[in-house]
């Protein structure tokens, strides 16, 4: 199980982004605009450089519901390798059935 300040740290990056994903993508279509004087994409780069990195979504670490386990996820579930495996055996996820042979 994962310390709780990684659970909360992760919980503070996904609100950021989610408060700042507009202002962001504005920021990159001005700064992708070839069509733009270079010192108005080099004004929205500096603009861009300023704001808090962990807004961005590449900060973000995908992590499990139950335990916050970082590593052997799975997206489909939300949940970590173990405790996908551990409710799967116990039938509490709809539609997963453990090979057996």
């Amino acid at each position: 199980m994962s310390k709780l300040c990684m659970k909360e740290r992760e919980r503070k990056r996904r609100g950021l982004n989610a408060s700042q994903r507009s202002k962001r993508a504005k920021l990159k279509e001005v700064i992708m605009d070839r069509d733009l004087p270079i010192e108005e994409r080099f004004a929205a780069t500096q603009k861009l450089a300023e704001m808090p990195r962990n807004g961005s979504r590449v900060r973000q670490r995908n992590r499990c519901e139950l335990t916050g386990r970082g590593r052997g996820y799975y997206r489909k579930f939300r949940l970590c390798r173990n405790k996908l495996r551990e409710l799967g055996s116990f039938g509490m996820i709809p539609g997963l059935i453990k090979a057996s042979w």
